[in-house]
């Protein structure tokens, strides 16, 4: 109960903090203050700043209370990060670093992949295509099923990364690959699915499996050029929903 109440008010914080309400380099409400604003203890609040601290969010000073830290120290690898920030007019520069750092990997990953993918790492690929075809026809009649779409295409991304055959490389990404869970949302478009995202995937399935490291390439940069589409779509979304237009 106690753990729950923690992640709670960190969460409420975290979002207060994410759209402006405390800037950087100020000093958040006293603890004895914060409790009486959630009726929680005082224990349960010193939880939660210290939460916020691990997250690079607040810096706590015994006897000065937590201050707001620089944006730049926010941990958006962090799923409650991430998901905190996606919710303000700072999404789209975050989800095009996150873009940014997906080209930067994946594109030579799936070019090492098409050198070294063994049967097990293709199946792998395979079967979890499988499942973002079928999830993806579910979801147009529940949108239940939209999750599956998401967890089987982070499968496929995983599967690139560990027939890339680099043990390090496959730690480096472990964390961004989680974070991707949260920050694919809100580009994702199931209504172009069919058309675009399934397709391509299966064009990089093909050409790691046919051991083309430049179509590898060029098939993930292809793919990754249609995911920087939608960004740009949800950037005028969100320069218009600040503006008051339609």
């Amino acid at each position: 109960m106690r753990s729950r109440l923690n992640r709670q008010l960190m969460r409420v914080l975290m979002a207060d903090i994410a759209r402006g309400a405390f800037r950087e380099g100020e000093r958040l409400p006293p603890e004895t203050e914060l409790a009486a604003q959630f009726g929680a203890s005082r224990g349960v609040v010193r939880e939660s700043l210290r939460s916020l601290e691990e997250r690079g969010i607040v810096s706590v000073r015994h006897g000065r209370g937590a201050t707001v830290c620089a944006a730049r120290q926010w941990n958006l690898l962090d799923a409650d990060v991430l998901s905190a920030v996606l919710q303000t007019q700072a999404s789209a520069e975050v989800l095009a670093e996150f873009l940014e750092c997906r080209r930067i990997l994946e594109i030579e990953a799936a070019a090492l992949a098409a050198e070294r993918a063994t049967s097990g790492d293709l199946s792998r690929m395979a079967d979890a295509l499988a499942r973002m075809t079928a999830s993806a026809t579910r979801a147009e009649l529940s949108p239940a099923a939209e999750a599956l779409y998401h967890e089987a295409d982070i499968e496929f991304h995983k599967a690139i990364f560990h027939a890339a055959g680099n043990r390090i490389l496959s730690r480096v990404v472990e964390p961004i690959q989680r974070a991707l869970q949260t920050a694919r949302r809100p580009l994702a478009h199931p209504d172009v699915r069919m058309e675009h995202s399934l397709p391509e995937h299966k064009r990089i399935l093909e050409a790691i499996a046919n051991r083309n490291a430049d179509e590898a390439r060029a098939a993930m940069r292809a793919h990754l050029a249609t995911i920087e589409g939608y960004l740009r779509e949800y950037s005028k979304t969100l320069g218009a929903s600040a503006s008051g237009t339609t």
